[in-house]
């Protein structure tokens, strides 16, 4: 079998946090901040979305968490081997121009889609504020390229190890009260971006949010991701993305999330097996 995408650098950034830098010179000449790519590992896995979260030269880097079976698969693989399908980039990048000062917002592995983000708004003129947070200071990622891209950076930790012991909705409501703030873009888990973007409202400050749906084909023809903006379906693959946060119906998002949680569960159990096997037998899992 043919692998086409070689891994450049694999990297541990966090409990089950990985940084793959992986070689696709067609999607790294065209990426956009906000775009994500399709991978396939090999000719019977899934495709998984994963957001572009820089490019270097003819690489681009994701950032995933293990969170099923085929993101565990995922993190076996080390620099050097190779990746059947890198497909992208995909989706409609971030609507970027010169809007006076924006808000650049990562909660936990969502802080990987903000240095691009934060580097295209700044480079069309912006003043831009960042807010990264997680649970806890371990799981904080990407804070000096944040620091080094933003003019302004805050963290947020739920536990109070680092920064503010709070969630970055406490940090975007003070900044609205002491400052005009003319765009902001939240990427994180659904409920994260539910309550943040709700920070906003008062303000009349447009809002942008990265959804993240159930994800197949990536071109819009499976109808997978489809989520209610302002009370029309819309496919995140190929009409966002980024949506207007005061307009999706993020319990329905929520909701269809959950929808193969049992198959997820089920897969990643055969999976953990089937490593264990191959352990106790001697051999490499691929």
């Amino acid at each position: 079998m043919k692998r086409l995408y070689k891994i450049e650098s694999a990297t541990r950034l966090a409990d089950r946090v990985y940084e793959y830098w992986i070689r696709a010179p067609q999607v790294a000449q065209h990426a956009r901040a906000g775009q994500f790519v399709i991978l396939r590992l090999h000719d019977a896995g899934e495709r998984i979305p994963l957001t572009i979260s820089a490019v270097r030269g003819d690489a681009v880097r994701v950032i995933f968490m293990t969170v099923g079976k085929t993101t565990e698969e995922l993190a076996t693989l080390h620099a050097g081997d190779s990746i059947k399908d890198v497909v992208g980039p995909l989706g409609k990048p971030s609507e970027i121009e010169n809007y006076g000062t924006c808000c650049v917002i990562g909660g936990g592995v969502g802080i990987a889609s903000t240095p691009l983000i934060a580097k295209e708004l700044k480079s069309a003129g912006n003043r831009v504020i960042g807010i990264i947070g997680a649970r806890n200071a371990d799981l904080l990622i990407l804070e000096d390229e944040m620091r080094e891209t933003c003019d302004e950076l805050h963290i947020t930790t739920d536990d109070g190890s680092k920064g503010v012991h709070g969630f970055a909705a406490d940090v975007l409501k003070k900044l609205l009260e002491e400052q005009t703030i003319d765009r902001v873009w939240i990427v994180g888990p659904a409920i994260m971006m539910k309550v943040t973007s709700g920070a906003t409202v008062p303000y009349g400050v447009k809002t942008y949010v990265s959804l993240n749906p159930i994800m197949v084909d990536g071109t819009g023809m499976c109808g997978s991701c489809r989520v209610t903006v302002a009370g029309e379906t819309k496919f995140a693959c190929v009409d966002g993305p980024e949506f207007d946060a005061h307009q999706v119906d993020f319990a329905e998002l929520m909701q269809r999330q959950r929808i193969y949680t049992g198959q997820e569960k089920a897969s990643l159990e055969r999976f953990a097996e089937h490593r264990c096997r191959c352990s106790e037998g001697g051999h490499h899992h691929e």
